[in-house]
């Protein structure tokens, strides 16, 4: 598989987590995916951190807006009943605790749920945006990755990057497979896209629990 069809086979798994009614964050990159492959019967309200509630899917030339993009920069088209509104009322919606889940990519994640998703050190970056308030703020946490970078785990059993946020993972979905993550211990509950147990092990260095 090419990185696109990786990236769309893990934006569908992610996708039949979405429950009707429910106010999602979508993070930059790979989690943008997902409002492509919503369940049919399934209405949720997609939600940018730079001020909208109610993202559709990406426009077309005819629909394309260059003053509606998401929180990565990319164009965007919104729902009947979308809202605009400025950072001061979108982060009161991340920080009060009013969404359902938050999808995001991560660089490194281990096995206690810890997560590293902004910053390799050395290398510049422009920070971390909203991520820690939405591993806080979420009611439901969801890291949409691939499992391995450059054949190197990005599960790990302790993270050696800067941490975005503590203990704020629930859920990891990569091509390979789906863990979640209780009470700081690291559970395998899936395998996806005909992967072996064995090759999920060679590509995780973090200790789980297998719970097929």
């Amino acid at each position: 598989m090419d990185k696109e069809q990786i990236q769309n086979n893990i934006a569908k798994r992610v996708a039949q987590e979405l429950k009707n009614g429910q106010y999602i964050n979508l993070g930059i990159g790979l989690p943008t995916k997902v409002a492509d492959f919503v369940p049919d019967g399934v209405k949720v309200f997609f939600h940018a951190e730079n001020g909208f509630i109610g993202l559709g899917l990406q426009p077309t030339e005819e629909e394309l807006d260059p003053t509606i993009v998401n929180a990565g920069g990319q164009p965007v088209t919104i729902v009947p009943g979308g809202a605009f509104f400025d950072s001061a009322t979108s982060f009161g919606i991340v920080r009060g605790g009013h969404l359902d889940m938050t999808i995001l990519g991560a660089l490194q994640v281990d096995q206690k749920g810890n997560i590293a998703n902004y910053m390799i050190p050395g290398k510049l970056v422009p920070g971390m945006g909203g991520a820690m308030d939405l591993l806080v703020g979420a009611k439901k946490v969801v890291v949409a990755m691939e499992h391995t970078a450059k054949g190197s785990p990005k599960i790990l059993k302790e993270c050696n990057l800067p941490l975005t946020a503590a203990l704020a993972v629930d859920m990891i979905i990569t091509e390979m497979a789906v863990m979640e993550v209780r009470d700081q211990v690291l559970y395998l509950t899936e395998l996806c896209n005909g992967y072996t147990l064995d090759e999920v092990k060679a590509a995780t260095e973090a200790e789980f629990i297998v719970e097929l």
